[in-house]
């Protein structure tokens, strides 16, 4: 389920809960979902109750307590709980991961975009300074993004007015003087420095750069090895494995240097004469020939900031604020780099269906990571 399925989802247990009298409002035209906050838990969450707690003249958990049943049946929820002064919090089905790879592969650089302002027409006025007309620039895409139109001018009184550069970024490239003056919020003065151009970790721009040439060189040893992406519930596949037994998967990497390394349990022993047959395992114990896998590092982190992207995109088009999407390609990427390395076999390993399915995942940020930097008017290598 993707994040916008999950939206109607919600509107759909408003729409039941009003149909069979459990609430009397107003169904909304749209619900939030994002991830989920301090004292959250599960996948996503949602403040429908919140909104919906004046107009229903009821306390918000209440309203929460109402919808709860409502979302918790919808096919490809897992699980509803209420925290906090009403959020409801949603845990998804092992479907949910897949289906949003599938959704950003099938879409392509169009991924995110919206309607929101379908039939608006937003007016940039301008100073005549190299920043202003930079993120002006960017803006026109943004906006063009959720359906709208951006009209650029140089005429008083100005609405678009961000901090100038101290210096004429020119000298950096094309690249790297479009990030100087877009990754900063507009209130704040870019920085105009050779850092910018660095191919270090420090740079940010260099991880996101080099993060979406890592995702087109994870494609090409891919084909070299004989297999390509297929999208599944992430964690869902075991690499190819000796026993017939249960995987479990752990919630950690415990060896760093093999990020593919498993620990089998041993054959279970006879008991010897007149002895008795081991204690059964505690709960969550793994129990004789069973494969332990862990969870692949990152991958909880990449899922969230690749669901996260079409939110991003509506808040910078809305508050003509390009620096939020130059930010979040940042978190994007570093959570793809720490997930890369367990994208392709590791040593005498066989490709699997863990692979193809860690593959798509890698592409699906490539994907997102190449349309936010052309949206920003930068290139984004194949080689890097």
């Amino acid at each position: 389920m993707t994040p916008v399925e999950l939206s109607r989802t919600v509107l759909r247990a408003v729409r039941r809960a009003v149909d069979v009298g459990e609430l009397s409002v107003s169904v909304p035209a749209s619900a939030a979902v994002t991830p989920p906050g301090p004292g959250g838990c599960g996948d996503y969450a949602t403040n429908i109750a919140l909104r919906l707690a004046g107009p229903a003249k009821l306390p918000a958990r209440e309203v929460a307590g109402v919808l709860r049943p409502h979302i918790a049946d919808a096919p490809g929820v897992a699980d509803v709980v209420v925290t906090g002064p009403g959020f409801l919090n949603i845990t998804l089905g092992g479907g949910a991961s897949a289906a949003l790879v599938e959704e950003i592969l099938e879409q392509g650089t169009r991924y995110g975009h919206g309607d929101t302002l379908t039939g608006q027409v937003v007016e940039l006025r301008v100073p005549y300074d190299t920043r202003a007309e930079v993120v002006a620039d960017t803006l026109v895409r943004i906006v063009a993004t959720q359906g709208g139109r951006a009209e650029v001018r140089h005429a008083e009184p100005v609405n678009l007015r961000p901090v100038p550069a101290p210096e004429n970024p020119a000298p950096l490239g094309l690249d790297a003087a479009r990030w100087a003056l877009l990754h900063p919020a507009p209130h704040d003065r870019p920085r105009i420095s050779a850092d910018h151009l660095l191919q270090r970790e420090s740079n940010p721009l260099f991880r996101v750069r080099y993060a979406h040439a890592r995702t087109r060189a994870l494609r090409r040893n891919a084909a070299t090895l004989g297999f390509t992406r297929a999208p599944a519930p992430l964690g869902a596949h075991p690499a190819d494995r000796p026993t017939d037994g249960p995987v479990v998967h752990t919630g950690a990497l415990t060896d760093a240097r093999r990020p593919h390394a498993s620990t089998r349990t041993s054959a279970p022993a006879t008991p010897a004469p007149g002895t008795s047959a081991p204690a059964t395992p505690a709960p969550g114990t793994p129990t004789p020939g069973t494969l332990v896998l862990p969870t692949p590092p990152h991958e909880a982190e990449l899922l969230v900031a690749l669901a996260e992207y079409p939110h991003v995109l509506r808040v910078a088009a809305r508050d003509r604020a390009p620096d939020r999407v130059a930010r979040h390609l940042v978190v994007t990427a570093d959570a793809l780099l720490g997930f890369q390395h367990v994208v392709l076999p590791f040593g005498d390993e066989k490709p699997s269906a863990a692979h193809r399915a860690r593959l798509a995942l890698a592409e699906a940020a490539g994907t997102v990571l190449a349309g936010g930097l052309s949206l920003l008017g930068i290139s984004a290598p194949e080689h890097l």
